[in-house]
């Protein structure tokens, strides 16, 4: 019988947001496949942790895959971290995940930390319909996606980095109108978490004179469709009868 795979978040910060199920999880698996076994190592001894780890990124994941599914397929059981956050959202993941489902190998991910979630309720903007967009293309296909989101009706969500905040922030201003909500998150449940609210224009000045540090998570508010134009289906109907009054007036 095939083993399963566990998807493990663990804290974008702080180390108390790790759940005791994860620990359990962590502490019984034959394996932890980690994106960075140093990063992770400071989490594993935190909570006691001492089961063997293997490097799993995005740099090797094409190359260690295979030996993954065929250490699941003989029964053991793996879990799968990332350096921060719920593995496959912005992070390595979604490859094995895909492996074991075309392998019949279940996949249990559990709830826990990400970034983009307390961001988006702190933002104050709408949260019922959103779209998470992670990192924007750096380069190739940049513009074209935000040409594309320049229509967007929910509410969008985008992880940057700190070196590339500003430019992000002019880029969505120039796209979707300086004047546009939005709030600017960094270092989620750090000791310097913050978030700052206004428009993207007020942002991007703000952040021009002082600088980020941090992980950072953009919110910006969806287009707001345009006010209906109200018809007044009667309104010939009125002009002639207002017509009519005057030229009776007038006699």
């Amino acid at each position: 019988m095939a083993g399963k795979l566990y998807m493990v978040p663990t804290p974008v910060g702080n180390l108390d947001d790790m759940t005791p199920r994860a620990v359990k999880v962590l502490q019984q698996v034959s394996l932890i496949l980690a994106e960075d076994t140093r990063t992770s190592a400071v989490l594993m001894k935190h909570y006691g942790i001492t089961t063997p780890m293997r490097s799993h990124h995005k740099f090797n994941e094409h190359e260690t895959t295979q030996a993954i599914i065929e250490l699941l397929e003989q029964g053991n059981d793996l879990a799968l971290v990332t350096d921060a956050g719920t593995p496959g959202i912005s992070d390595p993941g979604f490859m094995l995940s895909r492996e074991c489902r075309r392998h019949n190998i279940a996949v249990e991910t559990l709830p826990g930390a990400t970034a983009f979630v307390p961001a988006l309720v702190n933002s104050g903007l709408p949260c019922d319909r959103f779209t998470f967009e992670g990192f924007l293309p750096v380069k190739k296909g940049r513009a074209a996606r935000l040409a594309e989101l320049a229509s967007e009706s929910r509410t969008m969500i985008f992880y940057e980095s700190p070196m590339r905040l500003v430019k992000t922030l002019q880029q969505l201003a120039d796209t979707f109108g300086g004047d546009r909500p939005a709030s600017v998150s960094r270092e989620i449940s750090k000791l310097h978490d913050t978030t700052h609210h206004g428009t993207l224009e007020q942002l991007l000045q703000h952040f021009k004179e002082q600088p980020p540090r941090g992980e950072i998570v953009i919110i910006v508010q969806g287009k707001v469709a345009d006010a209906p134009v109200k018809v007044d289906k009667y309104a010939q109907f009125k002009n002639k009868y207002n017509q009519n009054i005057t030229s009776n007036e007038d006699d």
